[in-house]
């Protein structure tokens, strides 16, 4: 059976004893790698003048392979392009990108970079599956050295319509460039129809099916593959993690009040701030509710050094301290934020305690905590999950309360619909919600993934 070779920006290293890493991706690859050798290449995190040459990782049936980048590649390629003009576009926010030339080239290189170092340990018949925003133009750049291996791609935030796609100078060097590639998976059937409108109305390909692509002597297929979670082993770890002193110090300090909890990444795409002026409304209008409710935002830090993202962290700290000076007692904080990394059972812990989650990011690709938070809880005395309707996770999990993150008045009535919802209700809702986890397991994305990409191209007219 042929290699499954993954790349990404990033590479998942198993721990210690082999096992993969938490994430969906390894999870997902470990299930695809099933009768397979495999190989994972990407950036080390680490820069150098002059990159060394990759080095390599043995595991099993998998090898990881990882290269430094120069300094200069980072700051172009990640910091700028990936990260302050594809990330802002493909959220839809237009108005935060921040595009120059050199950040452009520098992503051109890097792929172009990735792909000479990849290329001397491709063999013909390897399966190749690209993730991300970051590695857009890879297929293109492996085609160019003489590649015809069969490769998919999976995008795993947003896609926008074209409308928005066709404002990045040069689109079709970057999205254009997708069409390399015989597979492209996006999250949404919405996110796979903004793709065929842009590949139809500004590419030019052509299409009988929505699904099959051509574009001169080039056939590709697109499709939606939403990534799911392992609802069962989550929920194991909730359960566990419940017993510990973590757990048991969490329910002291919240006194009897009901918890209510937003985990993320600090990302203006988030929409903490849009989620705090929602709980602020709450407050307002809900005075018989002050000191009997506590919300806890974990917000771990990211891409520090750019300047979005510390304008979103000053923001979201004013708000912080606007709350608690407005509504605070000197026995109650209303709003706790901590914005550090926390352990995988700490977050599963704080998520079954919780009377409501809140994930209400303004755009997200899936957002894979609203399905934790799902998993995380006990069927028998379930939380309310309050949800985006502009999360990918929205379109599966229609028994959530599901709000227009711009609307402070909606969300705030969600709130109070949440914690005054019946036990009854809140079990029917749990019910739903978690069999549509256990309809998408994430061990089935990968192998539908590989399983598709495997498919032979039409007959074309």
């Amino acid at each position: 059976m042929s290699r499954l070779v993954v790349i990404s920006n990033r590479v998942a290293l198993p721990d210690e004893q082999g096992r993969p890493a938490p994430g969906g991706l390894a999870v997902a690859v470990e299930a695809a790698m099933q009768g397979r050798d495999g190989l994972w290449f990407g950036w080390s995190g680490q820069m150098s003048d002059t990159p060394p040459p990759p080095v390599t990782i043995d595991s099993g049936p998998m090898k990881y392979v990882l290269t430094d980048v120069r300094p200069q590649d980072f700051r172009e390629y990640y910091n700028g392009f990936a990260n302050r003009v594809l990330w802002p576009i493909l959220h839809y926010r237009l108005d935060l990108a921040q595009f120059n030339e050199s950040d452009l080239e520098g992503y051109l290189r890097v792929n172009q970079f990735f792909a000479e170092r990849l290329s001397p340990l491709l063999e013909p018949d390897d399966l190749l599956w690209v993730h991300d925003y970051h590695l857009m133009p890879l297929a293109l750049a492996l085609r160019a050295r003489g590649h015809a291996n069969r490769i998919g791609f999976f995008l795993h935030i947003p896609l926008p319509p074209p409308d928005l796609l066709t404002a990045l100078p040069r689109h079709r060097e970057v999205v254009g460039a997708l069409t390399a590639y015989n597979l492209i998976g996006l999250q949404t059937a919405n996110d796979a129809s903004n793709f065929t409108r842009y590949l139809t109305q500004v590419i030019g390909a052509t299409t009988r099916d929505e699904r099959h692509f051509y574009l001169g002597n080039q056939h590709f297929r697109v499709g939606a593959f939403p990534v799911g979670v392992d609802a069962e082993g989550f929920r194991s770890l909730a359960q566990q993690s419940a017993q510990g002193d973590f757990a048991r110090q969490l329910a002291n300090s919240l006194a009897g009040r009901a918890l209510l909890v937003g985990v993320d990444r600090l990302d203006y795409s988030k929409g903490i701030v849009n989620r705090f002026d929602g709980y602020e409304r709450f407050l307002e209008r809900n005075p018989a509710w002050h000191n009997r409710v506590t919300y806890l935002q974990i917000a771990p830090g990211s891409r520090s050094d750019i300047p979005e993202y510390a304008e979103i962290d000053a923001i979201v700290n004013a708000k912080v301290g606007h709350i608690n000076g407005r509504f605070g007692a000197v026995c109650w904080v209303p709003l706790r934020y901590v914005s550090r990394n926390h352990r995988r059972e700490d977050v599963a812990t704080v998520m079954r305690q919780a009377r409501v989650g809140l994930v209400t990011p303004l755009r997200d690709g899936m957002n894979l905590v609203a399905k934790e938070f799902v998993a995380a809880q006990d069927p028998a005395d379930p939380g309310v999950l309050i949800l985006s309707q502009f999360a990918g996770a929205a379109a599966e999990l229609g028994a959530a309360l599901i709000i227009n993150p711009h609307d402070r008045d909606a969300l705030a009535e969600a709130i109070k619909l949440a914690l005054e919802m019946p036990l009854e209700e809140r079990r029917s809702r749990h019910r739903q919600l978690y069999a549509a986890l256990l309809a998408n397991p994430i061990r089935n994305w990968g192998q539908s993934f590989i399983e598709a990409l495997l498919q032979p191209a039409p007959a074309s007219d």
